[in-house]
């Protein structure tokens, strides 16, 4: 079995992918890697690539999700693999002593259900395509049932897996520890998130509000940032359907002072072809650079 990928630019394994086997195969790698390491600690990151695209007819799961076509088969392909990681980790006596995380690097794109959140993956910075859903297990030490509503962000796993296994984070990292976040159900030791599109700041989000600078979408060199901006939601109301920028004045400008340090704390790190905030394509004025071309 050869599981596809890439160190860097070098290629480490088959190209291309056979993609119809292409989680199960990454699925198989996860089961041996987890009965090769049950004798000491280990972290394992199963990273699946469905159900983004490309979707393909699966073996064993084409059809399986009835009228939800090849998207719809490959989520049922997910929850089998979940299943078998479960049934291995019993097999090898660990399931009581892992903790284990089901989570998301972003919100849906064409195809999916976003739950009432407003837009999907690449428009703007709205929850449809920032929102997703983080599941923790660890029988005995994370009480089943819990629902939490606690400020979170994808950085601040680091520091939390650091402090549930015993061990010191790096310094200088932006991650928080949300450890007794999820063990006592403590309250969010992160004040804001701030919310990114490629290297440029997008949005900043705090416990009750949402402040939006502007508005883009993926693969379209039109700025829509403008007339409308910058808003403001009310984040313990569904949908951000309505901003209210105009009613709480004071808000709006606390975030955009805000949004205006943390978008100069980041300028360093822009690359020259990056989206501006707001935005997504070249400057304007400006000739569209190559990686936009291809």
């Amino acid at each position: 079995m050869t599981v596809s990928r890439f160190e860097g630019s070098r290629q480490t394994g088959e190209w291309p992918p056979d993609y119809p086997r292409l989680q199960q195969n990454f699925a198989a790698a996860a089961e041996q890697f987890i009965s090769d390491n049950r004798d000491h600690p280990f972290f394992l990151e199963l990273a699946l690539s469905a159900p983004h695209l490309p979707n393909y007819e699966l073996e064993g799961f084409a059809g399986r999700s009835k009228n939800a076509g090849a998207f719809g088969d490959a989520v049922m392909e997910i929850d089998s693999i979940v299943g078998r990681v479960f049934d291995r980790l019993r097999r090898e006596g660990l399931d009581r002593d892992t903790l284990v995380i089901f989570t998301s690097d972003n919100g849906p794109w064409f195809e999916g259900s976003t739950g009432g959140l407003r837009q999907r993956k690449g428009g703007g910075a709205y929850d449809g395509g920032y929102r997703v859903p983080f599941i923790a297990r660890w029988p005995g030490t994370i009480p089943a049932g819990r629902r939490s509503d606690a400020l979170a962000c994808g950085i601040d796993l680091l520091p939390t897996l650091c402090a549930l296994a015993g061990s010191e984070a790096p310094q200088g990292i932006d991650g928080k520890d949300l450890s007794a976040v999820l063990t006592r159900g403590a309250p969010s030791p992160r004040e804001e998130v701030l919310l990114f599109q490629d290297e440029a700041v997008v949005g900043i989000r705090t416990q009750k509000w949402k402040y939006v600078a502007g508005d883009f979408y993926m693969g379209m060199f039109l700025p829509f940032e403008g007339r409308g901006f910058p808003q403001l939601y009310d984040m313990t109301r569904l949908g951000e359907q309505y901003s209210l920028a105009a009613r709480f004045p004071d808000v709006t400008r606390a975030l955009k002072t805000r949004f205006d340090e943390a978008t100069a704390e980041f300028a360093p790190f822009r690359k020259a072809d990056t989206v501006k905030t707001g935005r997504m394509g070249p400057p304007r004025g400006e000739s569209i650079p190559r990686i936009w071309r291809d």
